[in-house]
């Protein structure tokens, strides 16, 4: 977790930012990072009220608006001296259009590494509706959504990962995922799974009649996958083996989509560290349905990062914002 040296902590009253506040204090310290505390004002719920309140005699648009500013503000500044009180440096900034697209925009002006945010309130609903999403596809730096009751300290943590010696930016990825999930669970002094899903592809296609294919050579290649696949987990592993003492290597014939949320559930992890990748040369695809599939059935904390390459559809303009 070192590599994180400009941290962006969004703390606005839709996001559970309670949950954070400790995380990144921990993080600023121990890489004696910058910290922006941001919140966000949806430019078009702002105009909304100030129609609504241009009723009342005596009030304008503009007097609402400078009211709600003001009102954001403070709530920033109470937020951030939390945090400065604890010794951390924090700027604040005050964001207006649509959050998401805000907030992506504030970490490619600032080259923020890493993003920070409590889950989004959501009663009801599952925990990563479309404003945490949309962070989540379009990001281009790793993000970390705090939802856990363990938080701020981990018990259990599961590193989903997929090597690929062919695909370097797979293979990448999958190094990058195992150092944060390494220096978290050994921070927080937490046992961490590592998760690799394998399965021959179309298996039961070639197990159908129709195929006319053996079941000795069927058996013969879903061995090979299972071996060759295990061979590529292990020499992943090999170079942590300094955690040995809280790691555990799964490797489970499966769907991903599917493994990973049971997993989840039936080991009560509390924080998953996965990876996204573009595969289709569209930017800002999640790799296939795969991850959204399981972030849409899972209620935990989760640490995403993308690959390398990895080119977010939302473009740069000068701020928006409000310091």
């Amino acid at each position: 977790m070192q590599r994180f040296k400009n941290i962006l902590f969004v703390c606005d009253e839709q996001s559970a930012f309670e949950l954070a506040l400790e995380r990144v204090v921990w993080l600023a310290s121990a890489n004696e990072a910058r910290v922006t505390m941001v919140t966000t004002i949806d430019s078009g719920g702002a105009q909304d009220m100030s129609r609504l309140f241009s009723m009342i005699p005596g009030l304008g648009s503009h007097d609402i608006g400078e009211t709600v500013i003001a009102v954001h503000r403070a709530k920033l500044e109470d937020r951030a001296q939390k945090l400065r009180d604890k010794g951390i440096a924090v700027d604040t900034k005050l964001l207006i259009g649509t959050p998401f697209i805000e907030i992506i925009r504030q970490v490619l002006r600032q080259g923020h590494d890493i993003v920070i945010k409590g889950a989004h309130r959501a009663a009801g609903r599952r925990v990563f509706p479309g404003a945490d999403m949309h962070l989540l596809r379009k990001c281009p730096c790793p993000i970390w959504v705090l939802n856990s009751a363990a938080e701020p300290m981990s018990r259990r943590i599961l590193v989903a990962v997929d090597p690929d010696p062919f695909e370097p930016d797979r293979d990448s990825l999958n190094r990058t995922l195992m150092d944060l999930a390494t220096s978290l669970a050994r921070n927080d002094n937490a046992k961490l799974d590592v998760m690799n899903v394998w399965h021959l592809q179309e298996e039961a296609t070639l197990r159908h009649g129709l195929a006319n294919i053996p079941e000795g050579e069927i058996d013969r290649l879903v061995t090979q996958t299972q071996d060759e696949s295990k061979g590529r987990l292990q020499e992943l592993v090999a170079a942590y083996a300094e955690f040995d003492d809280i790691m555990r290597v799964l490797h489970i014939k499966g769907v991903a989509a599917d493994a990973i949320p049971e997993h989840v559930t039936a080991e009560g992890i509390d924080t998953i560290v996965m990876g996204t990748l573009t595969r289709t040369g569209v930017a800002g695809l999640f790799i296939g349905n795969t991850a959204e599939t399981i972030l849409n059935h899972v209620s935990c904390s989760v640490l995403t990062a993308k690959a390398p390459g990895f080119a977010t559809p939302i473009g740069a303009r000068p701020s928006g914002g409000i310091h």
